[in-house]
């Protein structure tokens, strides 16, 4: 294909010569007449390892050329990859300004070319800049419509300095965010020939992929760091402990637990974190990391509560009470503190599951939930339709079978909030209810 890459800095000339070559006809497009004059003598503005070769190769080849003629490259092209900064700015904000410029370039130029182009932005931007930012200016300067005239995208990189090109062809994933199939067709058609999952999304979700990807390994850095800080004052070596770790690829360096949902509780996470926390506390060590897992915990349980009030209604039914589907055990559950909360602010409440019944709870697991929750009994009912039959909202705290067989005959009018996104297994392919809401979705 012919494309022009907008900004040639370490994104940018890293993909145009990974593009080159693979054969396509790449111009690369900088208001920078060093780093042109750099690479049409076939030299790397930059420093990574292999890619002065690659730019060297394919400025021999003809399928590399660097100008500073936005005019001719739209012309030319048919994807217009845009790879400029969006530096950050102090108070955390991000500075579009040479997106904005760059886009608004190109608008410019669809307006008087002929031909159906895609547009696709591997800046990183955050979620909501494409339909707030990119899209309103392309369409303003080219007097054209986006998934009509042209085509839009956001293709995030996943790019690490040293090891680019390899990165380049062996992703972990390639995400392209599009306004419209046509424009999603071409740019997969770059990636085809990579064998990594290739993923077209909404263009709000590739936005967002991105932030998420980098924030995540932000936080293992510093999640490990902590752990080695506060194993070496306790004469443990950090490092043979984050090694066991990592060996754990079912739970711990895997996708379990990574997906939106209700608070944490039980008998073993909320003491377990409490003590790591207060043992730093004791030998003088900081652990912010440690430290905000708790409180991030109950804001969730605070947002849930937020979403009832919001709602209006007092009649409230809880389905699900353990902290743990498929169990009795209420100790630490979120699902008590709710109610307990609930219960606090004057609701009238109703609670079923099947798996909870007061007499036969026992031990620490009877002492917990009377201790927070001493009326309980009156509170839990034998079926779920009794709890229908009262409820204006439900929440659904538990993700069983029975929950989601329920939901599919709930009676119209009931609003729903989904805490454990039940839907998908109640009716995976259908729309949700009318008045349903997910906590995180």
């Amino acid at each position: 294909m012919k494309i022009a890459v907008f900004g040639l800095g370490y994104v940018g000339v890293v993909s145009a010569a990974c593009l080159a070559r693979d054969g396509h006809n790449v111009i690369g497009i900088d208001p920078n007449t060093v780093k042109v004059d750099f690479l049409r003598q076939a030299k790397s503005p930059i420093v990574e390892p292999g890619l002065e070769q690659l730019i060297g190769a394919a400025v021999a080849a003809g399928r590399f050329v660097a100008s500073s003629d936005y005019a001719a490259a739209v012309a030319q092209s048919e994807i217009l990859l845009v790879c400029v900064g969006t530096p950050g700015q102090a108070n955390g904000s991000l500075d579009l300004t040479y997106v904005r410029r760059v886009v608004q370039q190109i608008g410019e130029q669809l307006a008087t070319s002929d031909g159906y182009r895609v547009v696709v932005i591997r800046s990183t931007l955050l979620p909501g800049s494409m339909q707030s930012v990119v899209i309103p200016l392309l369409e303003e300067f080219s007097r054209g419509k986006a998934g009509r005239d042209f085509g839009v995208c956001i293709n995030p990189e996943f790019l690490r300095e040293g090891t680019a090109i390899y990165d380049y062809d062996h992703p972990p994933k390639t995400v392209i965010g599009a306004s419209d199939e046509r424009a999603a067709a071409l740019v997969r058609g770059l990636y085809a020939a990579l064998s990594a999952p290739l993923i077209t999304t909404d263009l709000r979700t590739a936005e967002m992929v991105k932030y998420v990807d980098n924030s995540w390994h932000a936080l293992k850095v510093a999640f490990a760091n902590e752990v080695g800080r506060l194993s070496k004052a306790m004469g443990v070596d950090g490092r043979h402990v984050m090694r066991l770790f990592c060996t754990d690829t079912k739970l711990n360096v895997s996708s379990a637990y990574l997906r939106p949902g209700f608070a944490f509780g039980g008998s073993c996470l909320p003491k377990d974190v409490r003590a790591l926390t207060y043992q730093g506390r004791l030998l003088d060590v900081d652990t912010p990391v440690l430290g905000s897992i708790l409180a991030s915990n109950q804001l969730h349980i605070a947002h849930a509560l937020s979403m009832i009030h919001a709602s209006g209604r007092r009649r409230i039914g809880l389905l699900g009470l353990s902290f743990k589907e498929g169990t009795d055990d209420l100790r630490e559950s979120p699902i008590v503190t709710l109610a307990e909360q609930l219960i606090g602010k004057g609701y009238e409440l109703l609670v079923y599951d099947q798996n909870v019944r007061l007499a036969s709870l026992l031990g620490a697991n009877r002492e917990y939930i009377l201790n927070h929750i001493p009326h309980i009994g009156r509170l839990m009912v034998d079926s779920a339709a009794e709890l229908l039959e009262h409820a204006e909202v439900i929440v659904v705290a538990s993700a069983s079978a029975e929950f989601a067989e329920l939901l599919r005959q709930l009676p119209p009018g009931k609003q729903l909030i989904d805490l454990v996104d039940v839907w998908r297994v109640a009716a995976p392919e259908a729309p949700p209810p009318e008045h349903y809401q997910g906590i995180a979705w």
